[in-house]
């Protein structure tokens, strides 16, 4: 506040702290003299520290040690004895950490919030399995679908009648080497699930030198890209009711996941393809829609109440779980949307082969294998 002062004595104190961004009620604040706090005295009623200590003594004798306060404040009165009432012994054993559940119940541990940026593709992947409704009751397929967060890119998919770890090992190890990834470049996302969880899958990530991420028990917004991805996929016009055969389900996984990568113009990531978006074409796509823009915009200014257009902008940092915003102006990295798409990023935060299985098939954007 001395700044503001000396600058206040010389402009006025508005024009000082509309220079500085400085509220005025804080500067009045700061002229106010400080206060010494008042000592409370102890209340008259309060229980002397040889009281307390007699009633922690007695809460913890074997007799009472697993009985609650108001159990032994009836059993003492009973006895013609008084200590204290029930709640003063809450709060002694407070005072020495001891309120807590007697009894032995399982209790969850505070899990850590996942907290992942993309700022190029192939650098954190997601990755979620989905029922498909097959031809009769109880019966059904399983959607495993790899998606590249930062490009909204089917990298890779494989549907199968059982869900297994092995299935995801291939699904894993095939994608990666599709991808040219190299040892310590991706991180891969993905929930609970048992094939998600599985040792063997874990292993082969460890062998790939890929890091593995997994969401918090039962938070379903830990994993929101393949969540969406799903709900795109079966929101679509030709989506069935039920698949009449496995083959059927792959024969329609593969129109969709084509026209999703190749032709899908996502909100996501400025109305780009996943495609261009994760080949690296976006910027000249970019280009050309700013071009197209200008030159309409050079024919009929008027029309654009609100000055010259520019297309949406193309994704710089995605997020899954941004970091709740600071106060310091020199921590923000970036404005977040609500989807992880951030506006303005100059920082990067930190934060063997598998056994074939048949019935398999995995699928890519430009080609398929069927195991």
């Amino acid at each position: 506040m001395a700044t503001t002062e000396q600058l206040a004595s010389t402009l006025g104190l508005a024009t000082a702290c509309a220079i500085l961004q400085v509220p005025r009620s804080s500067v009045y604040r700061a002229r106010q003299p400080k206060l010494t706090p008042r000592v409370m005295p102890e209340p008259v009623r309060a229980l002397s520290l040889a009281e307390r200590d007699a009633v922690h003594h007695t809460l913890n004798t074997e007799r009472f040690a697993d009985q609650a306060p108001r159990e032994v404040y009836a059993t003492l009165l009973d006895e013609g004895t008084y200590l204290c009432s029930p709640s003063t012994m809450y709060r002694v054993l407070a005072e020495h950490t001891e309120l807590r559940e007697r009894r032995d119940q399982l209790r969850h541990p505070a899990y850590a919030k996942p907290e992942l940026l993309a700022t190029r593709p192939n650098q954190v992947w997601s990755w979620d399995i989905t029922k498909l409704l097959g031809p009769t009751k109880w019966t059904y397929y399983y959607l495993y679908v790899m998606l590249d967060i930062f490009s909204r890119s089917v990298v890779g998919w494989l549907i199968a009648d059982r869900e297994s770890g092995v299935l995801a090992e291939q699904l894993i190890a095939e994608t990666c080497a599709k991808q040219h990834i190299e040892r310590d470049q991706l991180t891969i996302h993905a929930d609970n699930g048992g094939p998600m969880i599985a040792k063997s899958v874990a292993l082969l990530m460890t062998d790939l030198g890929v890091l593995p991420s997994h969401s918090r028990p039962h938070v379903s917004n830990d994993n929101p890209f393949s969540e969406a991805q799903f709900k795109t996929l079966k929101y679509q016009p030709d989506y069935p009711e039920r698949f009449g055969s496995l083959r059927e389900a792959r024969t329609w996984a593969q129109s969709f996941f084509r026209w999703y990568n190749d032709e899908h113009h996502h909100s996501g990531i400025g109305f780009m393809t996943p495609a261009a978006v994760h080949s690296g074409t976006a910027a000249r796509l970019y280009a050309d829609r700013q071009h197209t823009l200008s030159a309409a915009y050079a024919a009929h200014p008027e029309r654009f109440v609100k000055g010259r257009p520019v297309p949406p902008p193309l994704p710089r940092a995605v997020w899954i779980n941004p970091p709740k915003p600071t106060t310091d102006p020199a921590a923000v990295v970036g404005a977040v949307d609500p989807v992880g798409n951030s506006q303005r990023s100059e920082e990067v935060s930190t934060s063997p082969q598998p056994a074939v299985q048949k019935g398999a098939q995995i699928a890519y954007p430009d080609s398929s294998i069927r195991l």
